[in-house]
């Protein structure tokens, strides 16, 4: 299995669940995160406010941050090298490059287009499906 390892921009959590104003896209990620995990992958994430020496102590995160700043935080690496940089991977993303078989959910996460769901969508492009 690969190794991946996320290196968070400052703030005071990775959940995206603290303070007033929740982050969704923080909390989708966080949610992936933890579905990599169970697919078996070794995950270990690093916030720069609470970890400075993981980001020091890593030359291609100290290398990155020295050229870009924080603005190329989130940095992932998988297997020791940079694959993203200031984005959070979707699933399918984080799957593809950790290696694994992402989940077959079958429409929009197992919505049933018979019941409404949305690849019974008739708005152009909303469906996940298309």
């Amino acid at each position: 299995m690969k190794k991946i390892e996320v290196y968070d921009p400052p703030m005071c959590c990775s959940t995206g669940v603290c303070g007033t104003d929740v982050d969704s896209k923080l909390v989708q990620f966080a949610s992936d995160l933890n579905w990599l995990k169970e697919q078996g992958s070794s995950v270990e994430r690093f916030n720069l406010s609470q970890q400075p020496a993981a980001f020091a102590g890593n030359a291609a995160v100290r290398d990155a941050l020295t050229a870009q700043g924080n603005d190329c935080l989130p940095l992932m690496l998988v297997d020791g090298i940079i694959v993203t940089r200031s984005i959070y991977p979707t699933r399918d993303q984080l799957a593809t490059l950790a290696g694994v078989k992402a989940e077959d959910s079958g429409c929009c996460g197992g919505e049933d287009e018979a019941e409404g769901g949305c690849c019974g969508s008739s708005e152009a492009g909303s469906s996940c499906c298309t």
